[in-house]
């Protein structure tokens, strides 16, 4: 990301051009995230081309080289290339994400395409270089009088970083200082000819109401612990034409945050299974196969290994990881951008993403024997209910359905629930509690397409829904969440997710309380779920369900003689 002068000739669009076409051929190492964002730009360049009449863009060369030539006019502030007082040189995944994101404008009102962008890369891979380069960019060079620009994070701290960056490039250059009349306070950039400034936010969103953003700059969205800034610049980005949101960040250790989020819908962009025009989504991690530990697998993740990436420091922390299972999953989120929640979790959540098939429903289970499992809640937990599909081959297939109060959606307890509950993987029952009957008659209903051989509970707050089952003529199954009752079936799930012989739906909400689970062990190798911490946020619900189910499957399986409990029997297993 060097250079000794800047090269006013380069062709910043067929830079991104060919390395699109390394990349869709297999000379740069590349994640299926990137191959699809490089296919998704060419086909754009196609229908462009071909005047789509369902497409009303056409990609700017002016307006695609303009932001990389002002970005390689500022200096390195940090580290060799600072000390040798050298410009910034884009390396050509960064001019690709550049040039995709400034270069497409509307044909009728020449605005951009653009709004939002997620890019999500390992790091050291100079996030924060080109961020703040495109804050300056958007503050000074993007003719937009009295422009509100803002860096965001959790914190103020963090929040600094991007804006600091961009503050002493600013100071470093006085021929953009001159051209745009820009000065460099110790808190805030300003342009005062256009009443144009910026500034860092921290994440105490009620107190930044009022803003009117054109350019906000999301650092490390993966630890935002609310969605409460990110929805107040959402909102404050209204009044402009083109503004732009401009998410970074690496990957982290919670599905239910508001990251997550926006990278699922991201991904789903990308796949073509939602069609957002307005998004950009670039996503620099290892495929579900890869072996993390395979150096030819680490460019997928770093595309600027070798450049800001030191291969050395890489293996060093990659030997750490190998032998000390505490590192392991740091190596993994930070250096390889994988996902994979706590910080200790249980499961290989790698594997256990796999496993998801989306196709999977319920009436492909028609007439299938399965077992039901139920961990109830009353109030702030969520009530989830699993039905377990024996596949006759020794596998299973999961299907889960999950309940919270109203009350518990309005606190935002949780910053994805909303959208959980607007996908249909959250169902909400009125009031302050969960409304049990509605849970029983969802099961009545799906048992009118599978056949249910035990409905397993635990027996906290289940008593009475358990009774009325039992008049109803099902086997209803009492088990104790005990070690005894827990640590095998917890293992089985474990076996069947790394063998390959579990398939769920990508049910999100189960996903994140899977990778929710610690698991605790004793002196002779038991285990059982619990949470990192007792924080109440952390679900683990749907999966303590899911090991009851196994716990019935198992046992009943081992009994090799195909024989069941009859029906509408109480069975109490402490």
């Amino acid at each position: 990301m060097t250079a000794l002068a800047v090269d006013l000739e380069r062709d910043y669009v067929e830079v991104a051009l060919i390395y699109m076409e390394d990349v869709l051929e297999g000379r740069i190492p590349a994640c299926n995230y990137l191959r699809l964002a490089c296919q998704r730009q060419l086909n754009d360049l196609k229908r462009s081309a071909a005047n789509d009449p369902e497409f009303p863009y056409v990609f700017d060369v002016t307006a695609a080289s303009r932001v990389c030539r002002f970005i390689e006019l500022l200096p390195h502030i940090k580290g060799k290339w600072a000390r040798r007082k050298e410009l910034i040189f884009l390396e050509p995944w960064q001019v690709f994400i550049l040039t995709c994101v400034f270069g497409w404008l509307h044909k009728e009102t020449g605005l951009r395409r653009f709004a939002n962008v997620y890019k999500e890369v390992a790091r050291k891979n100079a996030k924060t270089t080109v961020a703040a380069g495109v804050l300056l960019f958007m503050l000074t060079a993007d003719g937009e009088a009295g422009a509100e620009c803002y860096t965001a994070a959790t914190k103020k701290e963090q929040a600094k970083i991007p804006f600091a960056a961009a503050r002493e490039m600013a100071k470093r250059s006085p021929s953009l200082r001159a051209q745009y009349g820009l000065i460099a306070y110790e808190t805030r950039l300003a342009v005062p000819s256009e009443n144009s400034e910026a500034k860092p936010l921290d994440a105490k969103g009620s107190t930044q109401d009022g803003l009117n953003v054109h350019c906000n700059i999301n650092d490390e969205l993966h630890a935002w612990p609310n969605r409460e800034l990110y929805e107040v610049l959402e909102s404050g980005r209204g009044s402009r034409d083109q503004s732009l949101e401009f998410n970074i960040t690496t990957a982290g250790f919670d599905r239910s945050s508001i990251c997550y989020e926006t990278r699922t819908y991201g991904i789903r962009v990308l796949e073509g299974r939602v069609i957002d025009e307005s998004m950009f989504v670039i996503i620099f991690t290892l495929d579900k196969d890869d072996d993390p530990f395979d150096e030819a697998n680490w460019p997928k993740a770093n595309p600027n290994l070798g450049i800001s990436v030191n291969v050395d420091d890489m293996r060093k922390a990659a030997r750490q990881a190998k032998e000390v299972a505490s590192k392991r999953n740091g190596f993994l989120t930070k250096r390889l951008n994988i996902w994979c929640n706590s910080a200790s979790s249980w499961m290989d959540m790698p594997k256990w993403d796999a496993a998801a098939d989306p196709s999977l429903n319920l009436e492909q289970m028609r007439g299938r024997e399965c077992f039901a499992a139920l961990d109830l809640a009353v109030r702030k937990d969520i009530c989830s209910r699993i039905l377990l599909f024996p596949d006759g081959q020794n596998g299973v297939a999961v299907l889960a359905r999950h309940y919270v109060p109203s009350v518990t959606v309005d606190l935002m307890e949780n910053a994805s629930y909303m959208g959980w509950v607007e996908e249909g993987w959250l169902t909400v029952t009125d009031g302050a509690v969960i409304n049990q009957e509605k849970v029983k008659q969802d099961l009545y209903a799906d048992l009118e397409i599978a056949r249910c051989q035990e409905v397993v509970f635990d027996r906290w707050q289940g008593a009475k829904l358990m009774g009325e089952m039992i008049e109803d003529g099902l086997t209803v199954v009492d088990l104790g969440n005990t070690v005894a009752n827990m640590s095998e079936p917890m293992k089985e799930l474990e076996n069947l997710t790394l063998d390959g012989r579990l398939r769920h739906q990508g049910d999100p909400i189960l996903d994140w309380m899977v990778s929710n689970v610690c698991a605790w062990r004793d002196e002779k190798s038991n285990i059982f779920p619990r949470k990192e911490t007792k924080d109440s946020k952390n679900k683990i619900d749907g999966v303590v369900a899911l090991i009851m189910a196994l716990n019935r499957f198992m046992a009943l399986r081992d009994e090799g003689d195909g024989t069941y409990l009859e029906d509408g029997e109480l069975v109490v297993l402490d």
